[in-house]
Protein backbone atom coordinates (compact mmCIF):
# COMPACT_ATOMS: atom_id res chain seq x y z
CA UNK A 1 0.00 0.00 0.00
CA UNK A 2 1.41 3.54 -1.08
CA UNK A 3 -0.01 6.45 -2.14
CA UNK A 4 0.58 8.23 -5.79
CA UNK A 5 -0.21 11.59 -7.11
CA UNK A 6 0.44 13.20 -10.72
CA UNK A 7 -0.42 16.83 -11.80
CA UNK A 8 -0.27 18.58 -14.53
CA UNK A 9 -0.86 21.99 -13.94
CA UNK A 10 -0.60 25.81 -16.17
CA UNK A 11 1.65 26.98 -12.81
CA UNK A 12 4.34 25.51 -10.45
CA UNK A 13 3.61 22.22 -9.24
CA UNK A 14 5.81 21.51 -6.39
CA UNK A 15 3.52 22.91 -3.89
CA UNK A 16 0.47 21.50 -5.29
CA UNK A 17 2.22 17.85 -5.10
CA UNK A 18 3.31 18.46 -1.28
CA UNK A 19 0.00 19.37 -0.16
CA UNK A 20 -1.67 16.16 -1.89
CA UNK A 21 1.07 13.50 -0.39
CA UNK A 22 -0.20 15.46 2.94
CA UNK A 23 -3.76 14.33 2.27
CA UNK A 24 -2.44 10.33 1.38
CA UNK A 25 0.18 10.33 4.48
CA UNK A 26 -2.14 7.62 5.51
CA UNK A 27 -1.29 5.38 2.91
CA UNK A 28 2.45 5.43 4.11
CA UNK A 29 5.08 6.57 6.05
CA UNK A 30 8.47 5.49 5.35
CA UNK A 31 9.58 7.58 3.07
CA UNK A 32 8.16 10.13 0.21
CA UNK A 33 9.84 11.76 -3.09
CA UNK A 34 8.52 14.09 -5.49
CA UNK A 35 9.47 14.47 -8.89
CA UNK A 36 8.95 17.73 -11.93
CA UNK A 37 9.45 17.43 -15.17
CA UNK A 38 10.56 21.45 -16.66
CA UNK A 39 10.57 20.74 -20.39
CA UNK A 40 12.62 17.92 -21.30
CA UNK A 41 14.52 18.46 -17.32
CA UNK A 42 13.71 16.05 -14.52
CA UNK A 43 14.25 16.64 -11.22
CA UNK A 44 13.70 14.56 -8.18
CA UNK A 45 14.03 15.09 -4.51
CA UNK A 46 13.45 11.73 -1.97
CA UNK A 47 13.57 11.33 1.84
CA UNK A 48 12.65 8.85 4.70
CA UNK A 49 9.75 9.30 7.14
CA UNK A 50 6.95 11.81 6.40
CA UNK A 51 5.95 14.59 3.82
CA UNK A 52 6.33 17.32 6.31
CA UNK A 53 10.07 15.72 7.50
CA UNK A 54 11.30 14.72 4.04
CA UNK A 55 11.22 18.34 2.30
CA UNK A 56 12.74 21.15 3.41
CA UNK A 57 12.40 25.26 1.66
CA UNK A 58 15.66 23.93 -0.84
CA UNK A 59 14.21 20.81 -1.60
CA UNK A 60 11.17 22.61 -3.33
CA UNK A 61 13.34 25.28 -5.13
CA UNK A 62 14.85 22.82 -7.01
CA UNK A 63 11.64 20.93 -7.95
CA UNK A 64 10.74 23.21 -10.93
CA UNK A 65 8.70 22.99 -13.47
CA UNK A 66 4.54 22.42 -14.20
CA UNK A 67 4.24 18.30 -14.34
CA UNK A 68 4.99 16.83 -11.22
CA UNK A 69 4.12 13.15 -9.67
CA UNK A 70 4.83 11.99 -5.59
CA UNK A 71 4.74 9.33 -3.53
CA UNK A 72 4.49 8.19 0.08
CA UNK A 73 5.55 4.71 0.72
CA UNK A 74 4.73 1.86 2.75
CA UNK A 75 7.01 -1.30 2.01
CA UNK A 76 5.80 -4.35 0.88
CA UNK A 77 8.12 -6.17 -0.61
CA UNK A 78 12.08 -4.79 -0.70
CA UNK A 79 13.29 -3.51 2.65
CA UNK A 80 11.14 -0.87 4.69
CA UNK A 81 14.72 0.91 5.90
CA UNK A 82 16.56 0.85 2.19
CA UNK A 83 16.73 4.26 1.19
CA UNK A 84 17.51 3.11 -2.16
CA UNK A 85 14.15 1.79 -2.61
CA UNK A 86 11.79 4.84 -2.00
CA UNK A 87 9.98 5.82 -4.86
CA UNK A 88 9.84 7.50 -7.54
CA UNK A 89 13.34 5.98 -9.86
CA UNK A 90 14.52 7.18 -13.22
CA UNK A 91 16.16 5.78 -15.88
CA UNK A 92 17.61 7.65 -18.71
CA UNK A 93 16.37 5.91 -21.73
CA UNK A 94 14.33 6.34 -23.97
CA UNK A 95 14.43 10.19 -23.18
CA UNK A 96 14.30 10.20 -19.50
CA UNK A 97 11.37 8.71 -17.20
CA UNK A 98 10.55 8.58 -13.66
CA UNK A 99 7.68 6.63 -12.19
CA UNK A 100 5.77 5.69 -8.86
CA UNK A 101 4.11 2.95 -7.89
CA UNK A 102 1.20 1.65 -5.51
CA UNK A 103 0.72 -2.41 -5.51
CA UNK A 104 2.68 -5.25 -5.74
CA UNK A 105 3.91 -7.81 -8.74
CA UNK A 106 3.72 -11.26 -8.40
CA UNK A 107 6.19 -12.17 -11.47
CA UNK A 108 9.07 -10.28 -9.77
CA UNK A 109 11.22 -13.89 -10.63
CA UNK A 110 10.38 -13.75 -14.36
CA UNK A 111 11.24 -9.78 -14.29
CA UNK A 112 14.31 -10.07 -13.36
CA UNK A 113 15.89 -12.91 -15.35
CA UNK A 114 14.03 -11.35 -18.33
CA UNK A 115 15.37 -7.27 -17.73
CA UNK A 116 19.30 -9.04 -17.68
CA UNK A 117 19.22 -11.05 -20.34
CA UNK A 118 16.33 -10.19 -23.17
CA UNK A 119 16.52 -6.30 -22.56
CA UNK A 120 20.03 -6.07 -20.94
CA UNK A 121 19.07 -3.45 -18.18
CA UNK A 122 20.24 -3.41 -14.92
CA UNK A 123 18.55 -2.76 -11.46
CA UNK A 124 20.08 -1.45 -8.23
CA UNK A 125 17.51 -2.81 -5.93
CA UNK A 126 14.80 -5.62 -5.42
CA UNK A 127 11.97 -2.79 -5.86
CA UNK A 128 9.44 -4.41 -8.30
CA UNK A 129 8.71 -0.49 -9.33
CA UNK A 130 12.18 -0.52 -10.46
CA UNK A 131 11.76 -3.34 -12.80
CA UNK A 132 8.31 -1.77 -13.62
CA UNK A 133 9.75 1.22 -14.87
CA UNK A 134 12.43 -0.58 -17.11
CA UNK A 135 9.83 -2.92 -18.23
CA UNK A 136 8.25 0.26 -19.75
CA UNK A 137 11.59 1.68 -20.74
CA UNK A 138 12.59 -1.04 -22.31
CA UNK A 139 8.75 -1.12 -24.58
CA UNK A 140 9.00 2.62 -25.06
CA UNK A 141 12.58 2.31 -26.44
CA UNK A 142 11.88 -1.03 -29.21
CA UNK A 143 9.19 1.56 -30.40
CA UNK A 144 10.68 5.27 -30.24
CA UNK A 145 11.15 6.57 -33.97
CA UNK A 146 13.37 9.56 -35.76
CA UNK A 147 10.44 11.73 -35.12
CA UNK A 148 9.85 10.63 -31.58
CA UNK A 149 7.35 9.15 -29.52
CA UNK A 150 3.59 9.79 -30.15
CA UNK A 151 0.90 8.85 -27.79
CA UNK A 152 -0.12 5.39 -30.07
CA UNK A 153 3.26 4.66 -29.34
CA UNK A 154 3.14 5.43 -25.77
CA UNK A 155 -0.14 2.93 -25.14
CA UNK A 156 1.20 0.41 -27.27
CA UNK A 157 4.39 -0.02 -24.54
CA UNK A 158 1.64 0.13 -22.06
CA UNK A 159 0.01 -2.58 -23.55
CA UNK A 160 2.99 -4.64 -24.15
CA UNK A 161 4.16 -3.77 -19.90
CA UNK A 162 0.56 -5.21 -19.44
CA UNK A 163 1.60 -8.77 -21.45
CA UNK A 164 5.02 -8.78 -19.29
CA UNK A 165 3.88 -8.01 -15.79
CA UNK A 166 1.76 -9.46 -13.57
CA UNK A 167 -0.03 -8.77 -10.07
CA UNK A 168 -1.27 -5.29 -8.94
CA UNK A 169 0.21 -1.37 -9.87
CA UNK A 170 -1.50 1.85 -10.21
CA UNK A 171 1.18 3.88 -12.15
CA UNK A 172 2.13 7.14 -12.71
CA UNK A 173 5.22 8.54 -14.88
CA UNK A 174 6.60 11.44 -16.42
CA UNK A 175 8.15 10.64 -19.86
CA UNK A 176 10.47 13.65 -20.53
CA UNK A 177 9.92 16.18 -23.33
CA UNK A 178 6.14 14.73 -23.22
CA UNK A 179 4.10 14.56 -20.35
CA UNK A 180 2.59 12.81 -17.74
CA UNK A 181 1.24 8.97 -18.10
CA UNK A 182 -0.89 7.03 -15.78
CA UNK A 183 -2.32 4.03 -16.32
CA UNK A 184 -3.58 0.63 -13.82
CA UNK A 185 -3.51 -2.86 -13.65
CA UNK A 186 -6.38 -5.05 -15.53
CA UNK A 187 -8.16 -5.75 -12.58
CA UNK A 188 -7.92 -2.28 -11.40
CA UNK A 189 -6.91 -3.79 -7.81
CA UNK A 190 -5.01 -0.48 -6.46
CA UNK A 191 -7.25 2.73 -6.63
CA UNK A 192 -6.47 5.47 -9.35
CA UNK A 193 -9.14 8.36 -10.02
CA UNK A 194 -9.14 11.62 -12.18
CA UNK A 195 -9.25 14.78 -11.47
CA UNK A 196 -9.50 18.17 -13.33
CA UNK A 197 -10.26 22.16 -12.65
CA UNK A 198 -9.70 25.00 -14.52
CA UNK A 199 -5.99 26.63 -14.39
CA UNK A 200 -4.49 29.63 -16.09
CA UNK A 201 -5.62 31.04 -19.54
CA UNK A 202 -8.50 28.87 -19.42
CA UNK A 203 -6.41 25.42 -20.00
CA UNK A 204 -7.52 22.43 -17.85
CA UNK A 205 -5.40 21.27 -15.21
CA UNK A 206 -5.42 17.24 -14.04
CA UNK A 207 -4.81 15.56 -11.18
CA UNK A 208 -4.55 12.05 -11.06
CA UNK A 209 -4.36 10.21 -7.21
CA UNK A 210 -4.94 7.13 -5.33
CA UNK A 211 -8.04 8.68 -3.31
CA UNK A 212 -10.50 11.02 -4.41
CA UNK A 213 -9.65 13.29 -0.98
CA UNK A 214 -6.51 14.16 -2.59
CA UNK A 215 -8.37 15.75 -5.60
CA UNK A 216 -11.20 17.13 -3.95
CA UNK A 217 -9.61 18.68 -1.04
CA UNK A 218 -7.13 20.29 -3.41
CA UNK A 219 -9.70 22.39 -5.54
CA UNK A 220 -10.40 19.70 -8.19
CA UNK A 221 -13.23 17.99 -9.43
CA UNK A 222 -13.50 14.03 -9.48
CA UNK A 223 -14.54 13.39 -13.26
CA UNK A 224 -13.73 9.33 -12.74
CA UNK A 225 -11.84 6.41 -11.71
CA UNK A 226 -9.61 5.46 -14.34
CA UNK A 227 -10.67 1.82 -15.60
CA UNK A 228 -8.63 -1.27 -15.42
CA UNK A 229 -6.45 -2.06 -18.25
CA UNK A 230 -6.73 1.75 -18.84
CA UNK A 231 -3.91 3.99 -20.02
CA UNK A 232 -4.19 8.28 -20.35
CA UNK A 233 -1.42 10.05 -21.30
CA UNK A 234 -1.60 14.46 -20.50
CA UNK A 235 1.07 16.25 -22.83
CA UNK A 236 3.06 18.95 -21.66
CA UNK A 237 0.28 21.27 -23.54
CA UNK A 238 -2.55 20.21 -21.11
CA UNK A 239 -3.99 17.96 -23.84
CA UNK A 240 -5.48 14.48 -22.21
CA UNK A 241 -5.36 10.94 -24.09
CA UNK A 242 -6.27 7.99 -23.03
CA UNK A 243 -6.93 4.22 -24.41
CA UNK A 244 -7.65 0.86 -23.36
CA UNK A 245 -4.07 -0.82 -23.00
CA UNK A 246 -5.41 -4.44 -22.11
CA UNK A 247 -7.72 -6.51 -24.02
CA UNK A 248 -9.96 -8.86 -20.98
CA UNK A 249 -9.68 -6.10 -17.96
CA UNK A 250 -12.04 -5.92 -15.37
CA UNK A 251 -12.93 -4.21 -12.37
CA UNK A 252 -11.96 -6.66 -8.86
CA UNK A 253 -10.99 -4.05 -6.36
CA UNK A 254 -8.83 -4.37 -3.25
CA UNK A 255 -11.65 -5.06 0.13
CA UNK A 256 -8.63 -3.93 2.27
CA UNK A 257 -8.94 -0.63 1.05
CA UNK A 258 -13.23 0.06 2.03
CA UNK A 259 -12.71 -1.85 5.02
CA UNK A 260 -9.48 0.10 6.07
CA UNK A 261 -7.02 1.80 4.33
CA UNK A 262 -8.79 4.38 2.25
CA UNK A 263 -10.14 7.73 3.73
CA UNK A 264 -13.86 7.97 4.71
CA UNK A 265 -13.90 10.90 2.57
CA UNK A 266 -12.93 9.61 -0.43
CA UNK A 267 -14.68 7.56 -2.96
CA UNK A 268 -12.92 5.17 -5.24
CA UNK A 269 -14.35 2.97 -7.68
CA UNK A 270 -17.89 4.66 -7.37
CA UNK A 271 -17.89 3.71 -4.22
CA UNK A 272 -18.50 6.16 -0.89
CA UNK A 273 -15.75 4.78 1.73
CA UNK A 274 -17.78 6.57 4.58
CA UNK A 275 -20.91 4.77 3.46
CA UNK A 276 -19.40 1.22 2.80
CA UNK A 277 -18.06 1.20 6.77
CA UNK A 278 -21.83 1.75 7.71
CA UNK A 279 -22.76 -0.84 6.02
CA UNK A 280 -20.48 -3.10 6.93
CA UNK A 281 -21.35 -2.00 10.90
CA UNK A 282 -25.20 -2.88 9.44
CA UNK A 283 -24.40 -6.16 8.58
CA UNK A 284 -22.05 -6.94 11.32
CA UNK A 285 -24.61 -6.21 13.78
CA UNK A 286 -27.01 -8.64 12.45
CA UNK A 287 -24.37 -11.46 13.01
CA UNK A 288 -22.90 -10.10 16.48
CA UNK A 289 -27.14 -10.67 17.67
CA UNK A 290 -26.89 -14.27 16.24
CA UNK A 291 -23.80 -15.25 17.88
CA UNK A 292 -23.65 -13.11 20.84
CA UNK A 293 -25.84 -14.41 24.16
CA UNK A 294 -29.00 -11.99 24.88
CA UNK A 295 -27.80 -9.05 27.52
CA UNK A 296 -23.95 -9.65 27.37
CA UNK A 297 -23.25 -6.16 25.79
CA UNK A 298 -24.07 -3.02 27.81
CA UNK A 299 -22.40 -0.80 25.49
CA UNK A 300 -20.68 -0.15 21.93
CA UNK A 301 -17.40 1.39 21.59
CA UNK A 302 -15.26 2.14 18.57
CA UNK A 303 -11.58 1.40 18.24
CA UNK A 304 -10.93 4.73 16.57
CA UNK A 305 -10.68 5.94 13.70
CA UNK A 306 -11.47 3.89 10.89
CA UNK A 307 -14.23 1.72 12.55
CA UNK A 308 -16.14 4.43 13.93
CA UNK A 309 -18.69 4.10 11.06
CA UNK A 310 -19.35 0.62 12.05
CA UNK A 311 -19.65 0.90 15.51
CA UNK A 312 -22.08 3.83 15.07
CA UNK A 313 -24.10 1.17 12.71
CA UNK A 314 -23.48 -1.59 15.14
CA UNK A 315 -24.94 -0.04 18.35
CA UNK A 316 -28.51 2.09 16.24
CA UNK A 317 -28.94 -1.23 14.66
CA UNK A 318 -28.84 -3.20 18.42
CA UNK A 319 -29.95 -0.57 20.58
CA UNK A 320 -27.33 -0.41 22.37
CA UNK A 321 -25.82 2.77 24.06
CA UNK A 322 -22.71 4.01 22.11
CA UNK A 323 -19.51 5.58 23.81
CA UNK A 324 -15.89 6.55 22.75
CA UNK A 325 -13.87 5.13 25.71
CA UNK A 326 -10.87 4.81 23.57
CA UNK A 327 -8.47 7.57 23.08
CA UNK A 328 -6.14 7.91 20.03
CA UNK A 329 -2.73 9.37 20.24
CA UNK A 330 -2.68 11.04 16.91
CA UNK A 331 1.23 11.35 17.23
CA UNK A 332 2.03 7.90 16.73
CA UNK A 333 1.96 6.16 13.38
CA UNK A 334 -0.35 3.51 12.74
CA UNK A 335 0.06 0.35 13.88
CA UNK A 336 -0.15 -1.71 10.72
CA UNK A 337 2.48 0.02 8.59
CA UNK A 338 5.17 0.12 11.35
CA UNK A 339 7.61 -2.43 10.33
CA UNK A 340 8.57 -5.12 12.95
CA UNK A 341 6.06 -6.60 15.12
CA UNK A 342 7.62 -5.71 18.51
CA UNK A 343 7.42 -1.56 17.39
CA UNK A 344 3.75 -2.48 16.32
CA UNK A 345 3.39 -3.96 19.99
CA UNK A 346 5.46 -1.43 21.75
CA UNK A 347 3.16 1.19 19.68
CA UNK A 348 -0.24 0.39 20.75
CA UNK A 349 -0.61 0.82 24.06
CA UNK A 350 1.12 4.42 23.21
CA UNK A 351 -1.53 4.84 20.99
CA UNK A 352 -4.04 4.45 22.84
CA UNK A 353 -5.53 5.17 26.02
CA UNK A 354 -8.99 3.50 27.48
CA UNK A 355 -10.87 6.14 29.78
CA UNK A 356 -11.47 3.94 33.05
CA UNK A 357 -15.27 5.42 34.05
CA UNK A 358 -16.36 4.33 30.50
CA UNK A 359 -15.62 1.00 30.92
CA UNK A 360 -15.79 0.22 34.58
CA UNK A 361 -18.45 -2.85 35.33
CA UNK A 362 -19.46 -2.80 31.86
CA UNK A 363 -19.86 -5.41 29.33
CA UNK A 364 -18.53 -4.04 26.11
CA UNK A 365 -18.43 -4.80 22.54
CA UNK A 366 -15.26 -3.25 21.13
CA UNK A 367 -15.76 -2.73 17.07
CA UNK A 368 -12.07 -2.49 15.26
CA UNK A 369 -11.99 -2.48 10.99
CA UNK A 370 -10.07 -6.04 10.95
CA UNK A 371 -7.78 -8.31 13.24
CA UNK A 372 -4.62 -8.95 11.19
CA UNK A 373 -2.16 -9.97 13.29
CA UNK A 374 -3.80 -9.73 16.75
CA UNK A 375 -1.22 -8.10 18.44
CA UNK A 376 -2.77 -4.33 18.82
CA UNK A 377 -6.65 -6.53 19.50
CA UNK A 378 -4.88 -8.72 22.00
CA UNK A 379 -3.38 -5.73 24.00
CA UNK A 380 -6.91 -3.67 23.75
CA UNK A 381 -8.63 -6.52 25.48
CA UNK A 382 -6.15 -6.57 28.22
CA UNK A 383 -6.21 -3.24 28.06
CA UNK A 384 -10.12 -2.87 28.65
CA UNK A 385 -9.89 -5.42 31.12
CA UNK A 386 -7.44 -3.44 33.27
CA UNK A 387 -9.58 -0.60 33.00
CA UNK A 388 -12.33 -2.51 34.70
CA UNK A 389 -14.54 -3.78 31.88
CA UNK A 390 -16.57 -7.05 33.30
CA UNK A 391 -16.32 -8.49 29.96
CA UNK A 392 -14.86 -8.20 26.44
CA UNK A 393 -16.82 -9.00 22.95
CA UNK A 394 -14.20 -8.14 20.23
CA UNK A 395 -16.14 -7.78 17.20
CA UNK A 396 -14.39 -7.35 13.47
CA UNK A 397 -15.59 -5.64 10.54
CA UNK A 398 -14.21 -7.87 8.69
CA UNK A 399 -13.74 -11.21 7.54
CA UNK A 400 -10.77 -13.07 9.32
CA UNK A 401 -7.37 -12.50 7.50
CA UNK A 402 -6.45 -16.03 6.94
CA UNK A 403 -3.86 -16.15 3.62
CA UNK A 404 -1.42 -13.63 2.54
CA UNK A 405 -2.29 -10.87 0.61
CA UNK A 406 0.59 -10.43 -1.91
CA UNK A 407 -1.33 -7.63 -4.13
CA UNK A 408 0.51 -4.84 -1.79
CA UNK A 409 -0.71 -4.72 1.92
CA UNK A 410 2.09 -5.92 3.99
CA UNK A 411 0.45 -9.67 5.52
CA UNK A 412 3.10 -11.56 3.12
CA UNK A 413 3.56 -14.76 5.75
CA UNK A 414 1.03 -17.25 7.07
CA UNK A 415 2.66 -17.43 10.34
CA UNK A 416 2.22 -13.78 11.16
CA UNK A 417 -1.77 -14.21 10.85
CA UNK A 418 -3.43 -15.00 13.95
CA UNK A 419 -6.42 -16.59 11.74
CA UNK A 420 -4.15 -18.31 9.87
CA UNK A 421 -5.43 -22.56 10.37
CA UNK A 422 -7.62 -21.31 13.24
CA UNK A 423 -10.76 -21.75 14.44
CA UNK A 424 -13.23 -18.82 15.82
CA UNK A 425 -13.05 -20.07 19.26
CA UNK A 426 -8.81 -20.46 18.84
CA UNK A 427 -8.68 -16.92 17.76
CA UNK A 428 -10.69 -16.01 20.35
CA UNK A 429 -8.39 -17.86 23.30
CA UNK A 430 -5.86 -16.29 21.85
CA UNK A 431 -6.96 -12.85 22.35
CA UNK A 432 -8.13 -13.14 25.43
CA UNK A 433 -11.56 -11.83 24.68
CA UNK A 434 -15.03 -13.21 26.02
CA UNK A 435 -16.37 -13.42 22.38
CA UNK A 436 -15.56 -12.70 19.19
CA UNK A 437 -17.42 -11.93 16.29
CA UNK A 438 -16.49 -11.53 12.62
CA UNK A 439 -17.85 -10.17 9.69
CA UNK A 440 -19.06 -12.70 6.96
CA UNK A 441 -17.26 -12.62 3.71
CA UNK A 442 -20.43 -12.36 1.34
CA UNK A 443 -21.84 -9.65 4.21
CA UNK A 444 -18.81 -7.84 3.32
CA UNK A 445 -18.51 -8.11 -0.26
CA UNK A 446 -22.28 -7.25 -0.54
CA UNK A 447 -22.07 -3.88 1.73
CA UNK A 448 -18.66 -2.75 0.25
CA UNK A 449 -20.54 -3.10 -3.61
CA UNK A 450 -24.37 -2.29 -2.34
CA UNK A 451 -25.70 0.54 -5.48
CA UNK A 452 -22.49 -0.22 -7.69
CA UNK A 453 -21.95 -2.19 -10.76
CA UNK A 454 -18.79 -3.96 -9.03
CA UNK A 455 -19.66 -7.84 -8.82
CA UNK A 456 -16.69 -9.27 -7.57
CA UNK A 457 -13.76 -7.69 -4.96
CA UNK A 458 -10.09 -9.19 -4.36
CA UNK A 459 -10.73 -10.65 -1.14
CA UNK A 460 -7.64 -13.32 -1.21
CA UNK A 461 -6.37 -12.58 2.62
CA UNK A 462 -9.85 -13.42 3.43
CA UNK A 463 -10.35 -16.53 0.95
CA UNK A 464 -7.01 -17.72 0.06
CA UNK A 465 -8.62 -16.82 -4.04
CA UNK A 466 -5.86 -14.63 -5.74
CA UNK A 467 -8.16 -13.06 -8.61
CA UNK A 468 -4.48 -13.07 -10.82
CA UNK A 469 -4.40 -16.66 -11.22
CA UNK A 470 -0.81 -17.21 -11.07
CA UNK A 471 -0.29 -16.75 -7.19
CA UNK A 472 0.60 -20.22 -6.38
CA UNK A 473 1.11 -22.22 -3.16
CA UNK A 474 5.11 -22.31 -4.15
CA UNK A 475 5.12 -18.36 -4.91
CA UNK A 476 3.72 -18.09 -1.19
CA UNK A 477 6.30 -20.07 0.36
CA UNK A 478 8.93 -17.79 -1.65
CA UNK A 479 7.63 -14.87 -0.18
CA UNK A 480 7.33 -15.96 3.04
CA UNK A 481 11.19 -17.22 2.33
CA UNK A 482 12.22 -13.72 1.10
CA UNK A 483 10.65 -11.91 4.38
CA UNK A 484 11.81 -14.13 6.63
CA UNK A 485 15.81 -13.47 5.05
Amino acid sequence: MCGIVGIASTSSVNQQVYDALGLLQHRGQDSTGIATLDGSHIHVRKGKGMVKEAFRTRDMRALVGRVGLGHVRYATSGEAKNELEAQPFYVNAPYGIVLVHNGNLTNTRDLERELATQDMRHTNTGSDTEMMLNVLGSELQQLVGPAGLDAEQVFTAVSRTHDRIRGSYAVIALISGYGLLAFRDPYGIRPLVLGRREGGKGRTEWMVASESVALTASGYELVRDVDPGEAILIGLDGELQSKQTHPSSQLVPCSFEYVYLARPDSIMNGINVYESRLRLGERLADTIEKYTPSGAIDVVMPIPDSSRPAAMEVARKLGIEYREGYYKNRYVGRTFIMPGQEHRKKSVREKLNALASEFEGKNVLVVDDSIVRGTTSHEIVDMTRQVGANSVTFTSAAPPVRYPHVYGINMPSRHELIASGKTIPEINASLGSDFLVYQEVDDMTKAITQGSSIKKLEDSCFTGEYVTGDVSSEYLAWVERSQLS
